[in-house]
């Protein structure tokens, strides 16, 4: 049994739920940040349940009592319930950073997104990289994780090539390795672990954009249908986006078309691959 005791704030989302089953498949003490009551029934194998809001400080206090170590993956993803990236990237986690520091938490694990300290000016990482700032100007011993897409995201290629063809801007040689939530939580841990400040990931597998629209066509079985679009249409979506939505809406198009436009490649880690990925996924009917 591992005689430490961790916090997962955002135990409810993709990446939050595999670390959950990690920490407890290496024996760890777990306890997990929930939202609503109603959201206790997804869990059955933590020693502690917290409810209350990371907007609402009020709701937090004793969070992080006999905590060693928090892990936060919170962060706006499709929640429709009016909050911000400020309210919930950065002030959210402040809010739990506050609680840590008050309880002399030894450790905190932020999660970001690959390149979030070059991408500033996009509204997500805006957010983001002003609780890195205030995390590692802490106290607090902290590690920043910054992984490459998610398996979840990379989803939106299989939707899209459903219909029987794919489109991209550029020439699609832009390169990416996303990685599972299983191996990247397992990569969370060990990192936790050794005590690594700052580290970027992503799966084991690198691809072309043009390979991942190709094995997302050929998991249904169509022929390979590839559409280039010029930059010039991606940067005017980006414009009418931010001109005439919120940023709630254009926030994660602002940052998956920006993020189309260049290699993200990181250090290469885990077992899982994207091909069987979707292929699960196609058999499964969760497309």
């Amino acid at each position: 049994m591992n005689t430490k005791k961790v916090l997962v704030a955002g135990a409810t989302g993709y990446l939050g739920q595999y670390l959950v089953k990690e920490l407890k498949k290496r024996g760890f003490w777990v306890r997990i940040l929930i939202r609503r009551e109603a959201q206790k029934q997804l869990f059955t194998d933590v020693d502690d349940i917290f409810v209350g809001e990371i907007t609402r400080p009020e709701t937090l206090n004793g969070i992080t009592q006999n905590i060693d170590w928090v892990f936060s993956s919170v962060g706006i993803t499709r929640q429709k319930d009016g909050l911000t990236y400020m309210n919930v990237d950065y002030q959210g986690n402040a809010n739990l950073l506050h609680e840590a520091l008050k309880n002399q938490v030894q450790a905190f694990q932020y999660i970001s997104a690959i390149n979030g300290d070059k991408l500033r000016q996009l509204k997500i990482f805006e957010a983001k990289e002003k609780f890195v700032d205030e995390l590692t100007n802490s106290a607090l011993q902290q590690s920043i994780i910054r992984p490459n897409g998610y398996f979840s995201d990379m989803k939106d290629f299989l939707t899209m090539a459903k219909g029987g063809r794919v489109y991209l801007f550029g020439d699609g040689t832009q390169q990416l390795n996303p990685i599972h939530g299983a191996d990247l939580a397992e990569f969370c841990v060990d990192k936790m672990i050794e005590g690594s400040a700052e580290e970027s990931v992503g799966g084991p597998d690198i691809f072309s954009q043009n390979q991942l629209a190709t094995i997302a066509l050929q998991a249904w079985r169509k022929p390979i249908k590839i559409t280039h679009l010029p930059h010039w249409v991606r940067k005017g979506i980006i414009w009418a986006l931010r001109t005439f939505t919120s940023s709630k809406t254009y926030g994660p198009i602002e940052f998956f078309l920006t993020a189309m436009a260049d290699d993200n490649v990181a250090q290469t880690y885990g077992k899982n691959h994207l091909k069987e990925f979707y292929k699960a996924e196609v058999k499964a009917g969760k497309v």
